[in-house]
């Protein structure tokens, strides 16, 4: 599968099956992440693996999804939610803008080589952050900043054209498939 092509269709999931994501897979991510261009070449990045059941199941309530959505519709159930995560930290002096940057790039780095593999993810902020550094024993100094989670996607989630005077908000049908609208390539781009 071509690069653009992995990148339109990597979209946001939030519900999967119960599968569970390897811990080598996961290591894999970081790895991949790791080796991604940053600011100043600073590395200040640090990452926190959870693939074990208690350590995932823990994480789930300290998660907070699809804000666009009723928490009915927009949050996993039992049974739909991730099965690993990827909390991301960074030390509380970093440059916020290199770091920043640093974060998006290693977020999408992460997202779209697990999708070559057939895990679906969900980039969340809205997170417990002082609780999920509590339960994973993130060490003084580190501050979370965004947990990607994992899964094998139960849902599917298609793209498509943004309508005239409509909102961009992301939809949902009655089996729960995501719709995102995308303004047109016209709409964002001026050539000179």
């Amino acid at each position: 599968m071509e690069l653009a092509e992995l990148y339109r269709d990597c979209r946001t999931y939030r519900r999967f099956t119960q599968e569970p994501v390897p811990a080598a897979l996961v290591r894999g991510l970081v790895d991949v992440a790791r080796q991604r261009s940053c600011g100043r070449n600073g590395q200040v990045l640090r990452y926190v693996s959870v693939t074990t059941p208690e350590n995932v199941k823990a994480m789930q309530p300290l998660l907070h999804w699809a804000a666009a959505l009723p928490k009915e519709i927009g949050t996993p159930r039992e049974g739909e939610q991730p099965t690993a995560f990827v909390v991301v930290a960074k030390p509380k002096d970093a440059n916020p803008i290199i770091s920043n940057i640093d974060l998006g790039i290693a977020l999408d780095a992460m997202a779209i080589t697990a999708w070559q593999q057939g895990v679906g993810s969900a980039i969340l902020a809205a997170v417990d952050r002082a609780k999920i550094a509590a339960l994973l024993g993130l060490p003084e100094g580190l501050e979370v900043n965004v947990v990607l989670a994992l899964g094998h996607p139960s849902h599917k989630s298609t793209l498509v054209p943004a309508e005239e005077e409509k909102p961009l908000a992301y939809y949902v049908d009655e089996k729960r498939d995501y719709y995102v609208p995308k303004l047109s390539l016209e709409a964002v781009l001026t050539e000179k």
